[in-house]
């Protein structure tokens, strides 16, 4: 199964780290991020995990869970987190789904069918697709990807970035330029006419060019 933004997200039923949960459900009306490692006691993933905990208040602040997944049973996270938090500072606060049996990898399409269904003797490298990470909205859908190499450690602050401006690009009707933070200008779009653009930004806007008209950001 190829997932594309837009798509739904798979749901599943799996075990984690705050027991068992059916993934839509676990959502419910807010936002979530599903982050995905290749194997229990990796370093880069150690870190990432590490920090995510720390990063977490931040994602509640917006109304968005964060869930990891790693390609191991749940007693293996349990045995790691003790690690993470040893190494990092932070313990993990956010639910690590348990998959021994490679089914949520596979669903996600970070794992082949023919990968087998168990992670019993698998290495990091036999799972290094499984480092990616998504951004599922309210309606359950795909609304952003990323995927990483085992030697690359992922921005989270840059997923932090990127869910803000999924969020308002969800509200309201812009784009938001390169490098772009909250409180920074956006973009109209060209499928907003001016005189749509004069409801809806009654403030005004800067032409630069004729499909490039910049904005203050809607509260």
């Amino acid at each position: 199964m190829s997932l594309r933004i837009n798509s739904e997200a798979p749901n599943f039923t799996a075990e984690t780290t705050q027991g068992t949960i059916n993934f839509h459900d676990w959502i419910g009306d807010g936002w979530a991020i599903l982050f995905s490692h290749p194997k229990d006691f990796t370093p880069v993933c150690t870190t990432e995990l590490g920090y995510m905990a720390g990063l977490n208040p931040e994602f509640e602040k917006r109304n968005c869970k964060i869930i990891g997944l790693s390609v191991d049973p749940v007693d293996n996270h349990m045995k790691w987190s003790k690690d993470i938090e040893e190494t990092q500072g932070h313990a993990v606060n956010y639910p690590m789904i348990g998959d021994p049996e490679l089914k949520v990898a596979k669903l996600y399409d970070m794992l082949p069918d023919d990968a087998g269904d168990t992670s019993e003797g698998r290495t990091p490298a036999d799972n290094a697709t499984v480092r990616s990470v998504f951004v599922i909205g309210p309606d359950k859908k795909i609304k952003a990807m990323l995927t990483y190499p085992m030697s690359t450690g992922r921005n989270f602050d840059e997923v932090l970035r990127l869910l803000d401006s999924c969020q308002l690009t969800a509200t309201h009707s812009v784009a938001t330029p390169v490098n772009w933070r909250q409180g920074d200008d956006v973009i109209i779009p060209p499928s907003v006419s001016d005189e749509q653009a004069k409801e809806k930004f009654p403030g005004g806007w800067k032409t630069l060019k004729p499909y490039l008209r910049v904005t203050s950001q809607p509260g």
